[in-house]
């Protein structure tokens, strides 16, 4: 049974003898941000994989995060610890469906969170993340109709902080949207000098209370800048980890889930699929691979390529 330290050494000795980079989500297990070559939000994530000179690519994400690396990188190997590692807002979205949804509202523009399918970004006009939505939104001629997919509490924030009355998916994030309102005003209670960060995949209630709103890195920041001890964190408890290597003299309280007893964290179950044990198999085998149809790669690079070049 290797150690911990031994399955590292041969991770390591395996991306130098075959060039791979290794890229992982803030909602990844802590070993798993440890040994990545990057850790970042959707966004930050999508333009390293655009921009890496590597043979291969692991993405230890969920399968959409690996699948827009295929997409970006048509020529290079693009590998995920685990295949079954889904998201509820991408599941909750299914490509055949939407299609017909979009058959009634001809005349929409299309915008598309980047937690989707290959195949529904290659029905969007655009794609966008948490860190940019609003740029996307605004980049759309106000007196155009827009339909916004798959998350509907995202869609309502958006069209809340831009004026815009957008026509909304009806899916949501299973993690963001388990937050007890009642939990964090109990929490807030408790800690009244506290400063709450959201994200913006959680429910109205959860957002009237936050002091800030953004994607991971937004709120990442903010933490990191301000001149308060204390935060109350509403998004999976991952980020705490870059967090507390950080800013390891702040306080800080993940909100719990509405049915969360025990510990006082909401972690996404998909995200934790993947293992430093998968991760190692992976890149051992150069397997499970993410492949994708060239002709849908070539339609769904598009919205992706104009969300990238908004500045």
């Amino acid at each position: 049974m290797r150690t911990q330290s031994e399955t590292i050494e041969k991770i390591n000795e395996l991306r130098i003898n075959k060039n791979a980079v290794i890229l992982a989500h803030y909602y990844q297990e802590e070993a798993i941000q440890d040994i990545a070559d990057f850790v970042g939000d959707s966004l930050e994530l999508a333009k390293k994989a655009a921009e890496t000179s590597a043979d291969i690519i692991v993405f230890s994400g969920v399968y959409f995060m690996a699948e827009t690396a295929k997409i970006l990188n048509a020529k290079k190997k693009v590998l995920v610890p685990d295949l079954n590692a889904g998201c509820s807002l991408a599941d909750g979205c299914p490509a055949p469906e939407f299609s017909e949804f979009l058959k009634k509202y001809p005349n929409h523009k299309v915008v598309t969170y980047i937690n989707t399918s290959a195949e529904v970004k290659a029905l969007s006009d655009y794609v966008c993340t948490s860190s940019n939505a609003e740029k996307v939104i605004n980049s759309i001629p106000k007196d155009h109709p827009i339909i916004f997919a798959p998350d509907k509490n995202l869609g309502a924030y958006l069209n809340k902080i831009t004026g815009r009355n957008m026509l909304l998916w009806d899916g949501s994030c299973i993690v963001h949207e388990a937050f007890s309102i009642d939990k964090l005003i109990g929490l807030h209670l408790e800690y009244p000098k506290a400063k709450i960060v959201a994200h913006p995949e959680s429910e109205d209630p959860i957002l009237r209370l936050a002091h800030c709103i953004g994607s991971t890195s937004q709120m990442l920041q903010y933490i990191l800048k301000s001149d308060d001890e204390t935060f109350i964190v509403a998004t999976e408890a991952g980020i705490l980890h870059q967090l507390k290597k950080q800013v390891p003299n702040k306080n800080l309280i993940p909100v719990p889930s509405r049915e969360d007893n025990s510990c006082a964290c909401s972690e996404c179950a998909f995200m934790k699929m993947n293992t430093l044990e998968k991760l190692y198999r992976c890149l051992r085998d150069e397997t499970p691979e993410v492949t994708i149809d060239e002709m849908l790669r070539v339609k769904a690079i598009k919205p992706i390529e104009q969300m990238l070049a908004l500045k």
